[in-house]
């Protein structure tokens, strides 16, 4: 075992794991009042239910031995409940149940992302089933193309875009971003739009959104850091072009609010960072820091156009998961065969290094296919769970308020209502509980103060 890569990898993970609620406190903060509960369950319950599919059969269809050598899928019996991942492998450079549990976060951040361009709009419980689902059919397939690498000894294959196309995707622009992307476009697709779309409700705390976009940041680094699998020069290098890219999509994406809409957010300034951080993940192992400011700024300016597209194409995405992750996933891993560095660790030559046109098209090869799929399959499963159990919500629900009908909670209580546990007690006392938070609810303001 290497200590000093083991440290780094489980410091890595514990960043990816504030992942988590730093996604659900960006999206929280952007949604209305009434959706902020919800959001953070669909984040969460995504996270939870991936952790099931991982374990059971996910880990093995990733990482297990490819079916044929095809490189299309690992052998799912390869690591059953990842019994053998606990035992020590003093050969291993890392623990394998390292390993693991830090690619158990990718495919739960991935399926989480999603979630934030339907808000408003789907039922709980069958949002926990396409989780499930999609990340059995979605994200295992492109996982195992992306991340599974050949073994030395030639025993292991691994995916198709990996080894045979030997595409550059250090961190996973195509397999969490592109893929997440064009996932929420297909489900946005057959859900629908919401109920008075495109009116919204604005965002409920920008303060939220702007503390969660900036635990998303620190988790990053953690995401494509770890990504290097080994505490050293590459570690470090991703770290550098990491928070270039970050730092130059906010300048970019803040541009265009100045020139388009006269005027710079600080919602504005957020997303433009969480863009770079999308753009530049295939990318930060493969660029120079001067490579990952082009993509940053390029990432913020696209992105913050993108988003726009929505009202003009007609496509409800509740939190721009199409203009952002979709947009800089295909964006960063592009930009790839332009700017690759033969001095960065990838060692490969884009275009403006004189690598010709060959690594821009293993590029584009990966981008496509991963869009294809993704998008097909997305759309066969929400139009299957649609047609089974039902994803959309009622209009009474939409309407009324997803936080207070589903969860039977309110984010926010500023009026001291009173509470009671209903559960155990009669008709007589839940009415005295009713009219006692009626009585406190009518009495006016100053009164109360």
């Amino acid at each position: 075992m290497d200590a000093a890569s083991t440290a780094w990898i489980l410091a890595a993970t514990m960043g990816v794991s504030l992942m988590v609620p730093g996604l659900a406190l960006f999206y929280g903060g952007m949604v209305g009042a009434r959706s902020i509960l919800n959001v953070v369950m669909m984040t969460f319950g995504a996270v939870a239910v991936t952790a099931f599919v991982w374990t059971l059969f996910g880990y093995s269809a990733v990482f297990g031995d490819s079916y044929g050598g095809a490189g299309v899928l690992g052998d799912v019996a390869a690591y059953p409940g990842l019994g053998g991942v606990i035992v020590e492998d003093p050969a291993a450079t890392l623990p394998p149940a390292l390993v693991a549990v830090f690619q158990a976060l990718f495919a739960a951040i991935t399926v989480a992302i999603i979630c934030g361009a339907v808000v408003d709009r789907v039922r709980f419980g069958p949002w926990l089933v396409f989780s499930a689902v999609w990340v059995t059919l979605v994200y295992l397939p492109i996982a195992h193309w992306v991340f599974a690498f050949d073994s030395a000894d030639g025993s292991v294959r691994g995916g198709w875009i990996a080894n045979t196309l030997a595409a550059v995707d250090f961190a996973g622009g195509t397999a969490v971003h592109i893929n997440s992307g064009i996932a929420a476009l297909a489900l946005i697709l057959v859900l629908g739009k919401r109920i008075g779309w495109p009116g919204q409700p604005r965002p409920n705390s920008v303060p939220f959104a702007a503390l969660g976009g900036g635990i998303l940041w620190f988790g990053w680094f953690g995401f494509n850091g770890g990504s290097a699998l080994a505490a050293g020069n590459s570690a470090s290098v991703v770290l550098l072009t990491t928070f270039n890219a970050a730092c130059a999509a906010m300048l970019g994406w803040l541009l265009v609010e100045r020139i388009v809409d006269k005027h710079a957010t600080t919602l504005g300034g957020v997303s433009g960072v969480v863009a770079g951080l999308v753009a530049i993940t295939p990318a930060c192992g493969a660029v120079s820091p001067i490579g990952a400011l082009a993509i940053g700024l390029a990432a913020g300016a696209a992105c913050a156009l993108a988003v726009r597209l929505k009202y003009r194409l007609g496509y409800d995405d509740s939190l721009d998961v199409v203009g952002v992750h979709l947009v800089g996933g295909v964006l960063g891993t592009l930009l790839i065969g332009l700017l690759a560095d033969p001095a960065a660790p990838n060692g490969r030559t884009g275009l403006l290094y004189g690598g010709g046109f060959e690594l821009l098209g293993v590029q584009a090869v990966a981008v496509v296919a991963v869009l294809a799929y993704s998008f097909v399959i997305t759309w066969l499963i929400a139009k299957a769970l649609d047609a089974t159990l039902g994803l959309r919500l009622s209009r009474e629900v939409e309407t009324e308020g997803v936080d207070i009908v589903v969860h039977g909670e309110r984010a926010y209580d500023l009026d001291g209502h009173v509470h009671a546990p209903l559960a155990g007690i009669g008709a007589r006392e839940q009415e005295v509980v009713a009219s006692a938070e009626a009585a406190i609810t009518d009495v006016p303001t100053a009164a109360r103060d």
